[in-house]
């Protein structure tokens, strides 16, 4: 399965760049993290923007990450959906083939984590 190749290969290969980065790359992967977390706004809310902007800048890891990180901030289908929706608007019809791989990997998500949407 996709997400689960991409799962351990994420988790491999950023283990590598933290043990092995400098200082300015350790701060930027902690600001990632950090942006994320319950703020004014929600982190489900903060999640749907970065599957927004990661469909945009078509970036497929970054979609897997954001769908996965979605899921588990207790995001519904439609709520994925309709920010794809808003995706698309905004990166034109280029998108489409990240809509594909986003759909394709809710399904899968939800499967290996048997949480209905």
């Amino acid at each position: 399965m996709r997400y689960r190749e991409f799962r351990e290969y994420r988790e491999r290969m950023n283990k590598k760049i933290l043990q092995e980065g400098n200082l300015d790359t350790k701060r930027f992967f902690s600001l990632d993290s950090s942006v994320y977390r319950e703020g004014k706004l929600p982190s489900k809310m903060k999640e749907l923007m970065g599957l927004v902007a990661s469909t945009v800048m078509r970036c497929n890891d970054c979609i897997v990450y954001h769908i996965e990180r979605c899921i588990q901030e207790g995001a519904s289908d439609e709520e994925i959906y309709e920010a794809l929706s808003i995706a698309l608007i905004v990166g034109g019809s280029i998108t489409i083939p990240h809509l594909r791989y986003a759909y394709e990997m809710v399904e899968e998500i939800r499967k290996i984590h048997g949480k209905s949407g």
